[in-house]
């Protein structure tokens, strides 16, 4: 049987509608950082309060970063904050600073993610909704699944907040480190654990996954092959840590031209099998060709029309 091309889903958060293939983290203390990660193409900014602020910037890092969302409120990107986990003590300083930014915030990303942290969350951001003037549920919860209770817990994480949370992040580096594992490209030592992210969002009817980065800057092979790799297992994106890495990712969960091909002869052979009557065929390569082999046709070329007209948008 011909190999087919791999899982794709589309996803957007609040009004944007972006596909989220990429999320650039920036550092919350350096809003010269966070102005050229906004302009930098990429589907998603992920301004950080978490691990890429010291303890003593954390203060400073809050007042800077409200301001730069609401500076930049008519970004095409979606725009994202990650905050400290919840027990630290820290989260909740973290979100009365991005009150005034609400209306500009698109969603919150919760470290260390489990399901009563994510219920918890939910409720706090109610609270300031309803204190800002915002609409209720607006803002959307991306929980990190970057430890072993989260990865055993991931699909109850999916699952909470109602609608709140629109898909899951994969976290590697503090997953490695409690397991005592070394990442490589390949990935094989946290298969399973990416694989459960990847079913769990998918149970739970949330949008394809984030992958977490690659952490090489300078290995572009490694980078295109930790992405492709990704793509492969059902993932929908990438996070990246330098606008350098966006171009690669775009490209690895991009439809290529043999998946298009694949996905009209497909969707062509199976509108005339509809139309006579007939929902099982098979196609001039001697695949065989059913409704859910129709979908993810379908699917494919929606995905493609979807970042055609995205591409003409952010740069028209």
């Amino acid at each position: 049987m011909a190999a087919q091309p791999s899982n794709t889903r589309t996803s957007g958060i609040g009004t944007r509608g972006a596909r989220l293939r990429t999320l650039l983290f920036v550092p919350g203390d350096r809003p010269d950082r966070i102005a050229k990660a906004y302009a930098s193409g990429a589907d998603g900014v992920a301004v950080d309060l978490e691990d890429a602020v010291a303890s003593s910037a954390k203060a400073k890092a809050r007042e800077l970063t409200a301001a730069s969302v609401r500076e930049h409120g008519e970004r095409r990107c979606i725009a994202t904050v990650r905050i400290n986990a919840l027990d630290t003590g820290l989260a909740q300083d973290d979100l009365d600073a991005l009150a005034p930014a609400l209306p500009e915030l698109d969603a919150v990303l919760l470290p260390k993610a489990s399901p009563d942290h994510v219920r918890d969350l939910g409720e706090r951001l109610g609270s300031l909704e309803e204190a800002a003037g915002v609409e209720p549920g607006r803002l959307a919860i991306l929980p990190i699944i970057e430890t072993a209770a989260g990865v055993l817990s991931a699909a109850a994480v999916a699952a909470a907040a109602n609608e709140r949370v629109h898909t899951l992040l994969f976290g590697p580096a503090d997953l490695a480190d409690e397991l005592g594992l070394t990442l490589t490209v390949e990935g094989t030592e946290l298969l399973h654990a990416r694989s459960q992210v990847v079913l769990a969002a998918a149970a739970a009817g949330r949008a394809g996954p984030l992958d977490g980065p690659h952490f090489a800057l300078d290995d572009s092979d490694g980078l295109s092959r930790s992405a492709a790799l990704a793509r492969r297992l059902g993932f929908a994106g990438k996070t990246v840590l330098h606008p350098r890495q966006l171009e690669a990712v775009h490209a690895a969960f991009a439809p290529t031209a043999s998946d298009l091909a694949w996905a009209r002869e497909v969707d062509q052979a199976f509108r005339e099998a509809e139309a006579a009557g007939m929902s099982s065929i098979r196609i001039a390569d001697g695949s065989f060709v059913d409704y859910p082999i129709a979908r993810r046709a379908r699917a494919l070329l929606a995905e493609a029309g979807a970042q055609e007209s995205g591409d003409r948008g952010a740069h028209g």
